[in-house]
């Protein structure tokens, strides 16, 4: 046998990495969802000024803003 053969681990599928990523979400007390948000909510958002208008159809910025939003009305749990 040679070293590479030995020290070599097995390559995780992606449905495996998958659920090791959501185990990990689990015991850290997350959970992940799919929402529906409306037009007036992202205005919302705006008018909070915790989204940019200019940056109303970025989905990474909504969910920023979103998670500010939450942390803001429910307090930051983690």
């Amino acid at each position: 046998m040679s070293a590479e053969t030995i020290s070599s681990a097995p390559a995780r599928t992606p449905a495996a990495e998958r659920m090791r990523l959501y185990r990990q979400r689990r015991r850290s007390g997350l959970r992940c969802l799919i929402i529906e948000l409306r037009e007036t909510d992202i205005d919302a958002l705006i008018r909070r000024g915790l989204l940019k208008s200019e940056m109303r159809n970025a989905d990474a910025e909504i969910i920023n803003a979103l998670y500010a939003h939450l942390d803001r009305t429910l307090g930051q749990t983690s």
